[in-house]
């Protein structure tokens, strides 16, 4: 590992304009590509006390040997070189969006004679002009399937053309007038051309003008009483429709737009883009990536968005908008870059409301999902799981893997309703089954580190407890050892869950946390669980007594297992503590109600579940309530009335009252 102060610049020799660096490791290899628009201050920055920096920088500045830099006259410059080096050197440390399936195009070889339209996937080909990504192949093949029969274009391969060349006959194609055949002259290659031109001004987005124009013609065919060429008219109009209904209208201004949304943790960020054309959705792409790089969304959006469109050439590639849910960092050079790429406007945006707001959720659900689809499979992959366990036994030296995994996590509200939450994992599985809620009473205020002290105390007490109660169950009953699974009561057969040791314990949080709960184990003389703490801000591992964390390398698979039981147990502290947050609230709100005792207080509580559905329910249910009326009923509506915000009530009738006394409206009531 490499001390960055042996490779630092000299005191004032990094310049201050704009420019692009790049770190180097000690073999010369290029480990990070970066852009400035001040490299003094931003290389700086690189050089800090490492404590302040995070994990991520930290790694990549110990791991590189060298720092070299390129001034240039812009920031549109800096990106352009930036994105040229980032595809030269593959750098490791630089986020990379993997495209995480292979999308098929739709491709229409205008540069030939008698241009041809087909489906096909991976890179473009100088020649031909491209329709898409779509999401599925049987899709658009379904689609081009209808539309030659309105626009009877070539489709063959060169092979099948030349030998109907040869033969003087059409293929199959040609006979069921799915193909204009070109091969054997039926068309001239200029009236082929035509047709190829209508069907890309189709499929580019021109439908609805395509489709007026016939109506016209079919209506102009009618009046003549040329009957079957209005019919088939008729026809081809419905094949149109056919297909433009696989691709519903989203924008109504008929906006070509690429509309781009990320999900992401800490670990990993999934992107998601609707490609949209002509108001319609022509296709979509996702990637998944790994966040090697310390960055923020902002930085996110821009690392994507160069990598996207900065090999873009083509006009049709760069839509006139991008909606992103973050401005980039560099908003003002992408859009210069962009602009002049396409030869007009381009615009990168994020939208506040109306139709392109909606459909930005809607694609910023779909990276939700995408996400998640990701880490389900990968954590359901039992060879994975098997490597996370051992790369967590070799990083802690455990003598085996750790099959049951223990994790916990401490909840207040600035120390009020204190909480803890147990997981359990299991052969890297959640075991939910087995979670456990503990509510902290013996810490007054906020003190994570005493309430971890006292939920180890009493989790582990019950596990001496429990054994202890199993063992002397089984010596009454006579059991002789070997007959029967020492961890189940004897007289129940139910086994006793906290009589289960785990192999590690897992708490939320750093030195501190990990040396209260090894307190509490050591004071209970339980010495054969290990024992570990994750620390959210830089993802480190700490072991008890020791002064230096544990960095497991950033795409180990044992520090993806560690973090998803982390991130799990907070997961499960916090809805406890809502729960109990939203109870206590109605309790504090039901104190000073007349004729409400703790009985009837816990019987209210228990019926509606939560202040919200307590606020929503009518005089008559609450009523109905066991051990209430409408007098006691009403009582609850004026003490919920009485807090900021809510509407009055009339205690004697039960209405609540709504004030529409402002200009332009009356005084009213309503009956909850």
């Amino acid at each position: 590992m490499a001390d960055p102060s042996t490779y630092r610049p000299a005191q004032g020799s990094i310049p201050t304009q704009p420019g692009v660096y790049r770190f180097s490791d000690q073999h010369g290899r290029v480990i990070y590509v970066g852009k400035a628009k001040n490299l003094r201050s931003r290389l700086n920055s690189y050089f800090a006390d490492l404590a302040g920096l995070h994990q991520r920088t930290r790694t990549m500045v110990t791991t590189a040997a060298k720092v070299e830099w390129t001034v240039v006259r812009t920031e549109v410059e800096a990106l352009a070189l930036e994105y040229s080096w980032i595809k030269e050197f593959d750098p490791r440390f630089n986020v990379k969006y993997r495209d995480d399936k292979s999308y098929p195009w739709l491709a229409v070889s205008v540069g030939e004679e008698i241009p041809r339209v087909y489906v096909g996937r991976g890179a473009k080909r100088k020649g031909n002009r491209y329709f898409g990504p779509y999401s599925h192949a049987w899709a658009i093949r379904e689609t081009v399937d209808v539309l030659l029969r309105v626009f009877p274009m070539r489709s063959c391969s060169k092979g099948v053309f030349n030998n109907a060349r040869a033969s003087g006959r059409p293929c199959l194609l040609g006979y069921i007038d799915k193909c204009s055949a070109p091969c054997v002259g039926r068309v001239t290659p200029e009236q082929h051309r035509e047709i190829v031109e209508d069907f890309c001004q189709f499929i580019g987005g021109r439908s609805d003008v395509m489709i007026n124009e016939l109506e016209a013609a079919m209506a102009d065919a009618s009046e003549a009483m040329e009957y079957e060429r209005a019919a088939v008219l008729r026809d081809d109009i419905a094949a149109l429709r056919r297909a433009m209904e696989k691709n519903a209208i989203v924008l109504g201004d008929g906006t070509d737009a690429d509309v781009i949304a990320l999900a992401e943790d800490p670990l990993e960020v999934a992107v998601q883009i609707f490609h949209v054309r002509g108001g319609r959705v022509r296709g979509e792409r996702g990637w998944v990536a790994d966040r090697v790089e310390d960055g923020d969304t902002a930085d996110l959006v821009e690392r994507f968005l160069l990598q996207l469109y900065g090999a873009t050439t083509e006009e049709t590639a760069l839509p006139r908008e991008i909606l992103v849910p973050t401005l980039p960092s560099g908003v003002e050079a992408l859009t210069q870059m962009f602009s002049e790429r396409r030869g007009s406007q381009v615009l990168i945006k994020v939208p506040q409301r109306g139709d392109k707001r909606t459909l930005l959720e809607t694609v910023g659900r779909n990276a939700g999902e995408a996400l998640v689809r990701h880490k389900t499979k990968r954590a359901g992959d039992l060879s994975t799981r098997n490597r996370a366990l051992a790369e967590i036994a070799e990083a802690l030296e455990l003598p085996e893997a750790p099959l049951r995994i223990e994790c916990y996590d401490i909840s207040n509200l600035q120390g009020t309703e204190v909480v803890a939450s147990m997981v359990v994992f299991e052969d890297g599985l959640p075991r939910k089954s087995e979670y456990r809620r503990f509510v902290i009473r013996g810490v007054e205020g906020q003190n994570d580190v005493a309430s971890m002290h006292e939920v180890i105390t009493r989790r582990f007490k019950r596990m001496l407890e429990d054994r202890k109660a199993t063992a002397d169950a089984a010596e009454a009953a006579g059991a002789v050892e070997g007959e029967g699974p020492l961890l189940v009561d004897p007289s129940t057969g139910v086994p006793r869950r906290f009589a289960y040791a785990p192999a590690l314990v897992v708490v939320d949080g750093g030195p501190p946390q990990v040396a209260a709960a090894a307190q509490a184990m050591f004071e209970l003389g339980v010495t054969e669980v290990a024992l570990c703490g994750l620390a959210k801000r830089l993802e480190e591992v700490w072991l008890p007594d020791e002064e230096e964390p544990v960095i497991l390398p950033r795409q180990s698979e044992g520090l993806y297992l560690l973090q998803r039981i982390r991130d799990e147990a907070h997961r499960f502290a916090i809805t406890h503590h809502r729960g109990r947050r939203s109870k206590s609230m109605v309790e504090s709100l039901l104190d000073d109600v007349p004729g409400l005792g703790e009985v009837r207080r816990k019987a209210l509580i228990k019926h509606f579940g939560s202040l919200r559905a307590l606020r929503r329910a009518s005089l008559d249910d609450i009523a109905q309530v066991p051990g209430f009326g409408r007098q006691t009923a009403t009582a609850v509506l004026a003490a919920l009335a009485q807090q900021p915000g809510a509407p009055a009530v009339n205690a004697t009738t039960g209405e609540v009252i709504v004030d529409t006394s402002q200009p332009g409206g009356d005084t009213e009531s309503r009956t909850t």
